[in-house]
């Protein structure tokens, strides 16, 4: 399992606007092969920030599936315009601690 992780600074005021329009998204990411689960955090110290995290069956489903889908234009319809400065994400394992 992958884990994608990214900071979501939403422009000042639109945060109720993203949220909702998130909503929406989830529907398009919740369809896709390798899909496992997602969430999306508010942060308590920073207005219109926000965390989300995305489990992935591989990197491959996350990088080459959803963002080389049709469906992926959609979601950035969506969303990719609430973003400044646009998210940086990064895709982590996990470690065996046994």
């Amino acid at each position: 399992m992958i884990l994608e992780q990214a900071e979501l600074q939403v422009k000042a005021g639109m945060g109720q606007a993203f949220e909702e329009d998130f909503r929406k998204a989830s529907r398009i990411i919740s369809s896709m092969k390798g899909y496992i689960s997602h969430e999306l955090h508010k942060c308590m110290e920073v207005s219109d920030k926000y965390l989300l995290l995305v489990r992935w069956e591989t990197l491959e489903d996350h990088t080459e599936g959803f963002r080389g889908s049709a469906e992926y234009q959609d979601w950035k319809q969506l969303l990719h315009h609430y973003y400044d400065p646009f998210p940086v994400v990064e895709h982590y394992t996990s470690i065996d601690l046994k």
